[in-house]
């Protein structure tokens, strides 16, 4: 059996319609025939591939619905990889930890299909909500996409997101469900869901098991058959476009471009459209997942340049590339560069690590473009900077690479969202045209009368949650200040919600507390939905009527009360006794909401006496009274950076 099976390894090289038939075997030998099927030679030139047997496509999905584990299996089918890697596009040591996708990756894949080599390129996506700038930008590079949903979990929230976003960009939609070995799993019930929300015909769906490698060969069949071939024109000028951009220590700024018309080769001289600046080609590479250094890359393909650019600005997300010598180039179709929805301040803990963590944060966000940097500067924490996040797990996921990778260990403070304020007309704001302003530290939030109206971010969420849930979620989203919009049963038990939500209300703890209510069975997605007008206002906290603007923070009218009694409770319990009593008070325009006292160290004066008259005790009580009242005048309440960290910190 063993020299049989030599044998048969031994002809695959030289006989490539072998592996097809070997395919057609029961599933039994699925995993030994796997490693047989690796008949593509890497020393094929890529370049001499037609466009017409060229597909680029991504699989999008909700979280966890299994699209790096068919990465995966696409990989070692098409013999990219050896069998037995795992979360090979999931480089980020925080994406092998959390198990998501948080940087999109690609892969040039060939496949032999009726004895003709395909170049299929392969974009494995995030599926997580914050990441979806990364799932756009994957697109505008595809012409099709594989929808992958859970057998057993169905459509999810971010499902119908990843739908809408593909249809929006006339992307041909391969339908797919994952997980159909497991026991709970019921397709049949999935394929309604996908019929009554999106249309698709049963038929069309295909069912798989990435664990276990069922259906693959469907899978890679139906991206050839199915998705179209990129509209190129290999006769054309060149022109790329540039999609994405990672950092190496040694060549800079690497930029993941596609291919749209010509061609580029190393050594040739290119300009950037929106920068205008000019950059030598020194490399040129595809992904096998791994890079594999080439010469020249033609219309159709997918791959890396090296140009030695040194900053990630120049490398603009949507820009468009052409040879220097052809000024009159016309710049493809980008995409809406991403807009931060969250704020948070990170300050070093201590002011002699600024200059380590300032090298930490460049670094990183070299990686990662879409976070904004400036910087900021607090009376409690010093020197920092004020970074904008696509979300609460983007804000994470960042905190943790400047742990992991870079050693920094920085003080996040609580994450805010940005508002909107018309000022009321003056001379000088009508002159300079400010009468408009955006407002994300509340230190820099206006007096109430120099405001005429204010606005907060909005967002449209959709929920899908099992209907005996749905009235502890309706009230989580009347308790936020949500509107629903619409409501569908999409079967027999799922409902999917759609509720105008204000953004400030789901960034810290919504998602959570979803999952509590729901007992981890609903799902959430949202999108960006505007401004809406609202009433908001500045809650100050008073130690001793004295104002700390690093406590301060912009609450709606409705909260102010509530959020005013936690954070003064709160401060009660953190802040230490000091020698005179401390008042702490939460004030909205000089009305006090709430407040709270800290008793102040107090020594027993009378502890001498052992008798006499009343009057010696009462003279003594009056003459520390006096004492106290005179130090409350003169003295400074002193307060441990550790209380501002406290209360500052998520």
């Amino acid at each position: 059996m063993i020299g049989m099976g030599c044998a048969l390894l031994g002809s695959v090289k030289r006989n490539s319609s072998f592996v097809k038939t070997l395919i057609e075997l029961p599933t039994t030998h699925f995993v030994w025939l796997r490693n047989c099927s690796r008949h593509v030679k890497d020393g094929i030139d890529f370049t001499k591939i037609p466009v017409d047997r060229i597909r680029n496509f991504s699989i999008i999905a909700h979280v966890d619905h299994g699209k790096s584990t068919l990465a995966d299996r696409l990989l070692e089918f098409t013999g990219a990889i050896k069998r037995g890697h795992n979360q090979v596009l999931d480089k980020l040591q925080v994406e092998r930890e959390r198990g998501i996708t948080v940087k999109a990756q690609s892969a040039s894949l060939l496949y032999n299909y009726n004895r003709q080599e395909y170049l299929l390129n392969l974009i494995d996506t995030p599926g997580h909500v914050d990441f979806s700038n990364e799932v756009s930008r994957s697109l505008s590079a595809c012409q099709g996409v594989i929808l992958l949903v859970d057998a057993n979990d169905g459509v999810q929230a971010q499902t119908v997101a990843n739908f809408y976003l593909a249809f929006g960009n006339d992307l041909v939609i391969v339908p797919v469900l994952n997980k159909i070995d497991l026991k709970q799993a019921d397709p049949d019930r999935v394929c309604g869901q996908l019929k009554s929300l999106f249309d698709i015909e049963p038929d069309s769906v295909l069912r798989i098991s990435a664990k276990l490698g069922t259906g693959i060969e469907k899978v890679l069949e139906a991206i050839v058959t199915r998705l179209p071939s990129p509209v190129v024109d290999r006769n054309a000028k060149f022109r790329a476009l540039l999609f994405d951009s990672s950092y190496d220590k040694y060549r800079g700024v690497l930029s993941l471009v596609y291919i749209r018309d010509g061609s580029i080769c190393v050594g040739d001289s290119i300009t950037s459209c929106h920068t205008k600046k000019n950059y030598e080609v020194k490399t040129l590479s595809l992904l096998r997942p791994e890079e594999v250094g080439v010469n020249k890359l033609v219309s159709g393909q997918i791959g890396l340049i090296g140009c030695n650019m040194r900053s990630s600005k120049e490398a603009y997300i949507g820009d468009t590339l052409h040879h220097s010598e052809n000024d009159s180039v016309e710049p493809l179709q980008g995409f809406h560069p991403s807009r931060p929805m969250v704020f948070a301040g990170i300050y070093p803990m201590d002011q002699s690590q600024h200059i380590n963590l300032r090298s930490a944060i460049e670094k990183l966000t070299l990686n990662d473009s879409a976070v904004t940097v400036d910087m900021d500067t607090s009376p409690a924490l010093g020197q920092g900077w004020r970074l904008g996040f696509l979300g609460l797990l983007h804000l994470e996921v960042f905190s943790q690479r400047l742990q992991q990778e870079y050693g920094a260990e920085p003080i996040l403070t609580a994450p805010s969202v940005t508002y909107k304020i018309k000022l009321k007309p003056t001379k000088q704001n009508i002159k300079d045209g400010t009468d408009i302003i955006f407002v994300n530290n509340p230190a820099n939030f206006p007096e109430s009368f120099k405001i005429e109206e204010s606005f907060e971010p909005m967002v449209l969420g959709t929920i899908i949650t099992p209907d005996k849930y749905l009235g502890p979620i309706i009230s989580l989203c009347m308790e936020r200040r949500g509107t629903q919009r619409s409501a569908m049963n999409i079967d027999n038990d799922r409902v999917m919600l759609q509720y105008d939500l204000p953004l400030c209300e789901i960034v810290l703890d919504f998602h959570d507390t979803l999952k509590t209510i729901s007992s981890g069975y609903a799902s959430f997605d949202y999108e960006d939905n505007g401004y809406q007008s609202s009433n908001l206002i500045k809650l100050v906290i008073l130690l001793n009527s004295i104002a700390v603007d690093e406590l301060s923070t912009i609450v709606h009218i409705t909260k102010a009360q509530m959020i005013g009694r936690k954070l003064v409770l709160k401060l009660k319990d953190i802040i230490p006794r000091q020698m005179v009593q401390i008042a702490i008070q939460a004030c909205v325009n000089g009305k006090v909401l709430a407040r709270e006292n800290i008793k102040a160290y107090r020594k027993d004066v009378t502890a001498k006496l052992y008798g006499g008259d009343i009057t010696r005790r009462m003279k003594l009580l009056a003459q520390q009274a006096a004492g106290k009242k005179k130090m409350r005048m003169v003295a400074n309440i002193s307060l441990p950076r550790e209380t501002f960290i406290d209360v500052l910190k998520k």
